[in-house]
């Protein structure tokens, strides 16, 4: 039966978890690196995302948003905002993480499937991350298998929302990359950077995607809807 401080739990999770410290670690030091690194185009994060957003024909604002690294597009609103660091910096970083959220947004504008089906997990995946620990904790103290198997269900969700993610990330990355070399916003040269920022934003993806497949692997074993051999 699944338990609060199984040692199991910590065996399945080792992989997922020694990856999303190195992923953590390796985006920060990778913009970092290249966000002090100028770019030759002496554009912006913004006006580097206004040009390739201009050049698709896509009219959405570009704002700033506070926080490092909490780059984002906002699908709801369809609004692209940018951290400070991003939004006003002359950086090889700063263009590649602006120009990935306009590969966001170019995907909404051209209702990429798997976008559309995030959008569509989104509400149901926040309700059962909040609420899916709550059951399947209830169903360990009260030792209700029925109850732990609702609340892996509604992991479940949470799992299928991190898989769909991944490709979303990719393809806004791979996007990114064709971008702002077909506007000339980078050089020849500074093409590897914006790869290596952006690969390492990718990886932040699959260790979180990781992290939730191991997690369901974990509770299906304790709860015996998996074989286990203990």
């Amino acid at each position: 039966m699944i338990g609060l401080f199984d040692p199991l739990y910590f065996i399945i999770l080792a992989p997922g978890i020694a990856i999303t410290i190195w992923a953590t670690i390796k985006v920060k030091n990778t913009f970092r690196r290249y966000n002090n690194v100028p770019v030759r185009s002496g554009r912006t994060g913004r006006q580097a995302a206004e040009h390739l957003l201009a050049r698709q024909g896509v009219r959405i604002p570009v704002e700033e948003h506070p926080g490092s690294l909490s780059d984002h597009y906002d699908p709801r609103v369809r609004a692209l905002r940018l951290s400070p660091e991003v939004y006003h910096g002359r950086s090889i970083g700063a263009v590649a993480v602006a120009a990935h959220e306009v590969g966001h947004a170019l995907q909404h504008h051209a209702e990429y499937r798997p976008l559309m089906m995030r959008q569509t997990l989104a509400r149901p995946a926040a309700f059962a991350s909040s609420v899916s620990w709550i059951v399947l904790f209830g169903g360990i103290l009260l030792g209700m298998a029925g109850l732990i198997e609702v609340g892996i269900a509604l992991f479940s969700v949470v799992v299928l929302f991190q898989l769909v993610t991944l490709p979303v990330e990719l393809n806004a990355s791979k996007r990114a990359k064709r971008l702002v070399v077909d506007s000339g916003l980078v050089a020849g040269h500074e093409q590897a950077g914006v790869s290596r920022v952006l690969t390492a934003a990718a990886m932040t993806y699959v260790a979180g995607a990781l992290t939730s497949v191991l997690t369901l692997v974990y509770y299906l074993l304790r709860s015996g809807l998996l074989a286990s051999d203990d």
